[in-house]
Parts: C-alpha cells; structure tokens; sequence
C-alpha cells in the first residue's frame, strides 16, 4: 500500500495525504524529474514566475526539472508549518516525514523560496498558526513579521 494519496487540498488545488500513519523520519517519495543545467533554467521561459515552477536546485551547475505528470510529488504543497522535508543525493531528492503524520493529514514541506521584491506574488495558503501569509523559507520568514510590526 501506497504512504500517499492524492486528493482535493485545502491549500491549492490537489495534494497528497497519508493513506495511514507514517512515522518521523520515513521516505515517503521521491521528487523526479529531469536534470537540466541551471544555465537552462535560468534562461527557460518555463521557469519564468508567472508560471507554475516545480524546480529543484541539485548543485551549482544542475537543477532537477519536476514538472512531469510522473512526479506525483509536485503536488505536495508549501506550509509554513509542515510535516515534511526534502533531501538530495547525487541527483535523487527524497521527500522524508519530519515528524509522525496522521493518516488523513495532507503532506507539506517549506519551498524554501527567498525574500526578494517579488515575494508578494507568492501568497501562502497555508492557514498554518506559524503562517506569515508568503511562500518564505523558515529562516526569512522573520523579515515578513519585521514589516507587519513595522506598519
């Protein structure tokens, strides 16, 4: 049986939710794709922000292009409080539970996206107690809650 199932989400269109308890610590799926220069990608028009963007950093020189049908990991969505995390090897990255997850629970890791001047076009949905209502990873996220004690 399958950890995973893909259902309506509460935060975007689709996601995935454990099909039974998982417990911290286990893979759960692997991102896939295909791996492309991050020279391409800087110069793709696909990867452009106005578009949905399933993309990967691997190193320096690669990225890993995951917007295939066959990455049914592309539909776990952003929480600023999630239940799972990402990691590489080589040119593999693995989705891990980061803490025990309920069956029924919809899965979510941090996109890790920067701040820069276009983090308003990336609204969170997250409706998480710790959310800061942008698609800012963790360690940014403080410049967002500086600006809302600020106004």
């Amino acid at each position: 049986m399958r950890l995973y199932r893909i259902k309506k989400s509460k935060i975007d269109k689709r996601g995935l939710y454990a099909n039974l308890d998982i417990k911290k610590g286990t893979k759960i799926i692997e991102y896939k794709g295909k791996v492309i220069s991050v020279k391409k990608s800087d110069n793709d028009p696909k990867f452009e922000n106005e578009n949905a963007i399933y993309l990967f950093n691997i190193n320096k020189r690669y990225d890993l292009d995951g917007d295939y049908k066959f990455n049914t990991a592309r539909l776990i969505n952003h929480s600023c409080d999630p239940n799972c995390e990402v990691f590489g090897r080589g040119f593999k990255i693995w989705v891990f539970a980061m803490k025990n997850i309920k069956k029924g629970e919809e899965l979510s890791y941090d996109y890790g996206f920067g701040f820069d001047e276009d983090y308003a076009k990336y609204p969170c949905k997250c409706g998480s107690k710790k959310c800061v209502g942008y698609i800012i990873r963790e360690g940014s996220r403080w410049r967002i809650k500086k600006k809302k004690k600020l106004k």
